[in-house]
């Protein structure tokens, strides 16, 4: 990977295309929402493969990530929520729940992380 820098942040280009980062929202997204957005998506994703693996079938998954951040210390990111709202018939908890605890240690991003920020998930499923 490769970053430019530009009047109020950096740049860089991927296949799909283009990516602005700046420490101003009004510039390019900011550094934090992007490490919170791996985080989300990476679990998202790993979730999804495994419900497919468990032949379980749902519809849609949503993330919602609540993030706690410490002023004191650099306003650090200190801790990640993410909130699954999986919809989708015949879902039971118990596998969901052993669904969460495999995507957990399949995705990069949280292994990555796991060490210096506090991961915690929780979901509910949503009939169709």
């Amino acid at each position: 990977m490769e970053f430019k820098m530009k009047e109020r942040g950096y740049e860089t280009t991927f296949e799909y295309g283009t990516l602005d980062i700046s420490g101003d929202a009004e510039f390019g997204f900011r550094p934090f929402q992007l490490l919170v957005s791996s985080v989300a998506v990476c679990s998202g994703g790993v979730l999804r493969k495994v419900l497919e693996r468990m032949r379980l079938s749902y519809e849609n998954i949503d993330v919602k990530a609540k993030v706690t951040r410490d002023e004191k210390e650099a306003n650090k990111i200190t801790d990640i929520h993410l909130h699954f709202i999986i919809i989708g018939n015949n879902l039971s908890e118990e596998k969901v729940k052993k669904a969460l605890a495999v995507t957990r240690k399949n995705c990069s991003m949280v292994q990555s992380v796991i060490e210096s920020i506090n991961i915690t998930e929780s979901f509910e499923i949503q009939a169709q």
